[in-house]
């Protein structure tokens, strides 16, 4: 199967970082998610219970990321890539966590991994 849901540029705000002025304040991630997802039922019946909910899985990686407050992406994008699978049945994704900001000659850094089976 070769069908995906995407999320792009979502934006959750949170405490991240490894120093001490970041663990006082909230900063911005921007999260890109590639989801492995039947889409052909969906496509058939038109109704929205047979789809990926994009709305659910947002509000899901917006809390995951606020509630553990990662000092390292690395470690934000293991445990919701986790969560994720677990909650809505997806055998597989990609996931990229970006920090803007956090080198000033870059635009941002970030991480990307993919887990499961497509």
């Amino acid at each position: 199967m070769a069908d995906t849901v995407l999320i792009e540029g979502l934006v959750v705000e949170t405490v991240v970082g490894v120093y001490d002025w970041e663990r006082e304040v909230t900063q911005d991630l921007v999260i890109d998610l590639e989801m492995a997802w039947d889409n052909r039922v969906p496509g058939r019946t038109d109704d929205v219970a047979d789809a990926l909910d994009y709305a659910a899985v947002s509000a899901r990686v917006e809390t995951c990321l606020q509630a553990l407050r990662p000092q390292l992406l690395e470690h934000g994008a293991e445990v919701l890539a986790k969560a994720l699978q677990d909650e809505f049945g997806i055998t597989w994704l990609r996931l990229a966590i970006r920090k803007p900001g956090a080198v000033p000659t870059a635009q941002a850094v970030g991480v990307q991994i993919e887990r499961g089976v497509r």
